[in-house]
Order: structure tokens, then C-alpha cells, then sequence
């Protein structure tokens, strides 16, 4: 067999193990779905345990929220454009709609810092009561997440200027989406169950 046979061999391998890729990466997803359901069953079980110190009522500024919600929200629209652009094949669309999406995802990030600085300077932190310490699992667990999803966007802005729009980085492409998509709809769980509800009762 030629080495050009080998090769030809490879690069259809790679194109029929996108879809399958593609379901690894859903069954992944299923299993962080999994992981968020403990979280949030932990959160519930530990919130009416404040020790005698505050409730969400007096720690959460929901107008702050808003923002970072937004925030999060759009660069789930502006991601939806990079795949509109990955099919038409156009890269520079690609890479831009990609940095408008990593800088409202730095955005989110910047702002949860915040929030949990802002938090543990005033003695709030984990390790105040059980209400906080689920608080900061189930939130931090998100940005650790959302962390991971822009290190890898990054790594695929640098994949589509050097390589363009391969078979392989189109799968991968596809992928992030899943992963990113995944979040925002993780997030206004969060945001509807720890900082909503936490606001009201």
C-alpha cells in the first residue's frame, strides 16, 4: 500500500468518525448534566442552612445577575452566528463571531469573580454556612466550565487561522457549540433556582 493510499485512508477516516465524535461528545454532556443535578439537589438540601448568617435575600444583587445573564445569553447568539458562517464557509466570519463570543464569555467570568471577591472580603465565603458553601460549588462549578469553554475556543480561533475550516475543525466547531449551548441553558437554571428564588423567599 503507497504512503498517498495511507494518507487518503486517514483523512476518510477522520470524516466518518465526525458524527461519531459528535455522539461521544453528547453522551459527555449527559454525564455533566448528571454532575449539575447532584449539585443542584445539594444546593436545595443545604439552603435553609445559614447558621444565623445571610440568606440569599441579603447577599444577591439581581440587577448585577441580570448583566452577567445577558452577558452569557448573547454569546450564545453570537456563537450561533460562528456556525452560520462555519457552514457557509467563511473563516474570517468564523474568527470574528468566535471573539465577539470569547469577549461576552470573559465578560460573564470577570463578573462572577467579582461577585465571589466581593463576597468572601465580607466573611461570606464557603465556609460561612451550608447555604454558601452549596452557593459556591454550584456557581463555581458553572465557571469552571465556562473557563474551560473559552480556553478551548481560543485553542479553535487559533486552529481555524492556521488550518481554516477542516473537516476535523468543523466537528470540533460543532462540538464547542454543544458545550457552550449546554451552559447557558445550565446558567438560567442557576439563575432562576439560586438567585430568583433566593431573592423571593
Amino acid at each position: 500500500m503507497s504512503t498517498d493510499t495511507v494518507i487518503h485512508a486517514d483523512v476518510h477516516a477522520h470524516h466518518d468518525n465526525g458524527p461519531l465524535k459528535v455522539f461521544g461528545f453528547w453522551v459527555y454532556l449527559m454525564s455533566d448534566l448528571i454532575l449539575f443535578s447532584c449539585l443542584f439537589a445539594t444546593y436545595v438540601v443545604l439552603l435553609p442552612g445559614t447558621a444565623g448568617g445571610p440568606t440569599g435575600k441579603d447577599i444577591f444583587e439581581l440587577p448585577f445577575v441580570l448583566v452577567e445573564t445577558f452577558a452569557l445569553l448573547l454569546s450564545s447568539i453570537t456563537y450561533g452566528f460562528a456556525i452560520l458562517a462555519m457552514n457557509k464557509k467563511q473563516p474570517s466570519q468564523v474568527l470574528l463571531w468566535l471573539a465577539v463570543t470569547f469577549v461576552f464569555g470573559a465578560c460573564f467570568i470577570g463578573m462572577e469573580l467579582y461577585e465571589f471577591h466581593h463576597l468572601i472580603a465580607n466573611g461570606m465565603g464557603p465556609d460561612r454556612s451550608g447555604f454558601l458553601s452549596g452557593f459556591f460549588a454550584l456557581v463555581g462549578t458553572h465557571g469552571l466550565h465556562v473557563t474551560a469553554g473559552l480556553i478551548w475556543m481560543a485553542v479553535m480561533m487559533i486552529q481555524v487561522a492556521s488550518r481554516g475550516l477542516t473537516s476535523v475543525n468543523r466537528t470540533r466547531l460543532a462540538c464547542l457549540s454543544l458545550f457552550w449551548h449546554f451552559l447557558d441553558i445550565v446558567w438560567i437554571c442557576v439563575f432562576s433556582v439560586v438567585y430568583l428564588m433566593g431573592v423571593a423567599l
